[in-house]
């Protein structure tokens, strides 16, 4: 019996019955010997992680732009949170770690530079509009390797469908959508603070007496609510109590932070430079698959923003002539 097949018996006895079982996939797009050493799932997080999409994501935008510090969250920080979060909720609930941590790793590949700006932008650009999630799964089924990294069935459903109106097929998918929610709520709470548009003082009281006065308190008490609602309910879910005080907490950071004048002063900078890198690249095209404005588009989306920055000002700034 190899490594892989020995993994394959402890999940379909250590497992719950409900959790994706990697033996039983419903396979990949093109077929593929399998490894002797790892289970599919594990074969994709691998491949995930050894992209250059995935390294690029050191480099992009979670809230803050350019922020002047080493400890706010990148777009990197973020999906290793999120694995971390899913992982915790997974284990717990006798779920595959290897397919959670697959989608938690891979669910970001396909955001723009500059957050949540560079998409909104993107998709004003783009005539047939931009959602981050949709790119990700493009990222891994064609931008990647040799015409993408083949990946299974259960881990491309898992990151197209991680956003709150999508609804993955698998229960490891669902608790990484919920985990995406969790992370990013708190942790963009943290850098507000360090950031110095909230205060302490400013976060909702009655919401924190149900969530936590803490980071660490908050992440906690929203990962037991998930464990203990999804123990025996066949989904992933919160008690309808933590989920309307986590939904109620977004909302503040929404009124508070996300359309802070500060930052929609530096998304109408992040308009301008995508616009104009988006203009400069329909005249001269970038290299890759699909047709014109989908190659721009991708090659866009693709940038971190340190690089995104040093082209706009290489096309915008006139070089001297010695």
């Amino acid at each position: 019996m190899t490594a892989r097949e020995r993994t394959e018996a402890w999940e379909e006895k250590a497992l719950r019955p409900e959790a994706a079982k990697s033996a039983k996939s419903r396979g990949r797009m093109y077929p593929m010997a399998p490894c002797d050493l790892r289970t599919d799932f594990q074969r994709d997080r691998d491949r995930i992680l050894h992209s250059k999409a995935f390294r690029r994501l050191k480099h992009k935008t979670q809230v803050f732009v350019a922020p002047e510090g080493d400890h706010y969250r990148t777009r990197l920080t973020h999906t290793l949170e999120v694995s971390q979060i899913a992982r915790t909720i997974a284990r717990a609930l006798q779920l595959n770690e290897d397919l959670t941590e697959a989608i938690g790793m891979g669910h970001d590949l396909g955001h723009t530079p500059f957050g949540h700006a560079g998409e909104r932008t993107l998709n004003q650009l783009s005539s047939r509009g931009f959602r981050h999630h949709e790119q990700s799964l493009r990222v891994v089924d064609v931008l990647e390797g040799d015409g993408g990294l083949n990946l299974t069935f259960e881990v491309r459903d898992g990151i197209v469908n991680h956003t709150s109106k999508g609804h993955p097929a698998t229960l490891e998918g669902r608790a990484v959508s919920l985990a995406d929610r969790i992370a990013y709520i708190n942790h963009d709470i943290d850098d507000a603070l360090r950031a110095g548009l909230l205060r302490p003082e400013d976060l909702p009281k009655d919401l924190l007496d149900i969530l936590g006065d803490t980071h660490g308190r908050r992440i906690d008490r929203m990962i037991r609510d998930v464990v203990e609602e999804s123990e025996t309910k066949g989904d992933i879910r919160m008690s309808d109590r933590i989920g309307e005080a986590m939904e109620n907490l977004r909302g503040f950071m929404f009124e508070k932070v996300y359309r802070h004048p500060g930052a929609l002063k530096e998304e109408e900078r992040v308009r301008f430079m995508l616009s104009h890198l988006f203009e400069y690249y329909m005249a001269h095209p970038p290299e890759g698959p699909g047709d014109l404005e989908q190659r721009v588009v991708d090659y866009i989306a693709g940038m971190s923003d340190r690089y995104a920055i040093a082209v706009f000002e290489d096309i915008s700034i006139p070089r001297t002539q010695h």
